[in-house]
């Protein structure tokens, strides 16, 4: 039986519930209907449950989601969506900053660091955070320095804690062969088709369409998968981001946002706008602020001119100052400089967050991303090494986390070998043409990007 993920009314509406509590609405009356009616959680890392719901289940559901979606927000003036309005809530949106310009070397880097990142974290996403240091511990491997291995984990460890089925056979160390498919590195390649077909005054609409016209549906999830359900339904964005989707303030939108820092080196201000635009396809408030802060730290870094703490302020700027976002990171930055052992502040946000969001939602993940490159002063392996012992979103937090380490590292060069050799300079994709292309290639048609007025 097909049981397709993210999709089933069933299974979204339990992640629908706890983002309503989430955003400020007040979801328990509905809440009540729907477990007096027999109805289940929403599964807590898995896309769909297993078996399907009764046809009154399922109806049952799709009204209740209708019914939450009309629930005020008390949040709302402080977390909008409509671009002006983000604008208008943050005092210090940023001008140009440093040398309006990039290298083809430094993308390369960024290119190389966010694949490693993403590779690092591919084999332990899902696990959950105790899992991870039992693992790398086995094999002499934490703190992590490198690739997870099998090689020498106990075998009664593996059956409680099996790696991520369908990573492991590509991306434990002894099983590296280049970059394998990921969603982490398949977006980013499609915002430069995108940037290609259109160029930077790129509309929400033009983003729908470049996905309809290159992206698979099976490659896509959560927040994704939804709007292109939605797409295909005949809505029209924004609501596509809105319209029984639970998952619109997950990561989804912030794995897209490098591409928009990449092509707007010293243009923070630009680069927000331009991630705003393609969020707003998928998501709403903290998920669209997370693409936002993304894109304005990488366009900062883009330039060479700024340290990671200068970065990771200017990405503050572009975020509403009152949000749940804004908030998190800036706890993450302050447990981050507070404490030598990053274990400690990994535990500290897990305590903060892990009780009340998914593994997946933007917030926690975001915050981790910026505590790790904090606590690691910018330095790649420190920051891809940090990100990923973090948990939650691995492969996604590792690609954030080193693509923005390798912008500042500068040159693929000053990259340790360790990281980059295994890539062999391939990346595999069912995006447009660029199965098996290499890093140096997507370097130099990135760059001339950042060269389009």
């Amino acid at each position: 039986m097909l049981r397709l993920t993210w999709v089933q009314p069933e299974d979204l509406i339990g992640h629908e519930l706890r983002q309503a509590a989430q955003d400020g609405r007040e979801p328990k009356a509905i809440a009540a209907r729907w477990r007096a009616a027999g109805g289940p959680q929403a599964p807590a890392t898995a896309g769909a449950s297993p078996t399907p719901a009764s046809r009154y289940l399922r109806q049952l559901a799709e009204d209740l989601l209708d019914e939450l979606a009309d629930l005020p927000s008390t949040l709302a003036e402080d977390e909008p969506t409509d671009l002006d309005r983000v604008r208008s809530a943050c005092p210090d949106w940023p001008g140009p900053v440093g040398t309006p310009a990039t290298t083809a070397h430094r993308l390369e880097a960024a290119w190389l660091g966010r694949a490693a990142g993403c590779l690092l974290g591919k084999p332990v996403e899902k696990l959950p955070l105790d899992a991870i240091r039992r693992l790398a511990r086995s094999t002499g491997n934490w703190p992590l320095t490198t690739y997870f291995t099998a090689c020498g984990v106990p075998e009664e460890l593996l059956a409680e804690h099996p790696w991520n089925r369908s990573s492991a056979p590509t991306s434990l160390a002894e099983n590296i062969d280049g970059m394998p498919e990921d969603d982490d590195l398949n977006y980013p390649l499609l915002n430069l088709v995108l940037l290609q077909r259109h160029g930077r005054a790129f509309t929400t609409t033009d983003v729908a369409r470049t996905w309809l016209d290159e992206l698979p549906a099976g490659r896509t999830f959560t927040a994704e998968r939804i709007a292109y359900r939605n797409l295909l339904g005949g809505l029209e964005p924004p609501h596509t981001a809105r319209h029984r989707n639970p998952f619109r303030e997950w990561i989804g939108a912030l794995i897209r946002a490098d591409v928009h820092g990449w092509t707007n080196p010293g243009r923070p201000g630009r680069a927000a706008e331009q991630a705003h635009r393609d969020a707003t396809l998928t998501h709403t408030a903290n998920g669209v602020y997370a693409a936002m802060f993304t894109a304005a730290v990488i366009a900062a870094a883009a330039t060479g001119d700024h340290d990671v703490h200068t970065c990771l302020r200017t990405g503050l700027t572009v975020v509403p100052p009152r949000s749940r976002l804004a908030g998190a990171v800036r706890h993450a930055v302050r447990l981050a400089q507070e404490h030598d052992d990053f274990d400690t502040v990994v535990d500290e946000l897990h305590a903060t967050h892990a009780g009340t969001h998914h593994w997946v939602h933007a917030v926690p993940n975001t915050a981790l991303i910026a505590a790790a490159l904090t606590h690691a002063n910018g330095d790649f392996d420190g920051s891809v090494c940090r990100a990923v012992s973090g948990g939650w979103d691995t492969d996604s937090n590792g690609a954030t986390a080193g693509g923005i380490a390798g912008l500042l590292a500068g040159h693929p060069g000053t990259l340790p070998d360790r990281w980059t050799a295994p890539l062999k300079n391939r990346l595999s994709t069912s995006i447009g043409d660029f199965d098996g292309i290499g890093f140096d290639t997507l370097a130099h048609l990135t760059h001339r990007e950042s060269h389009r007025p």
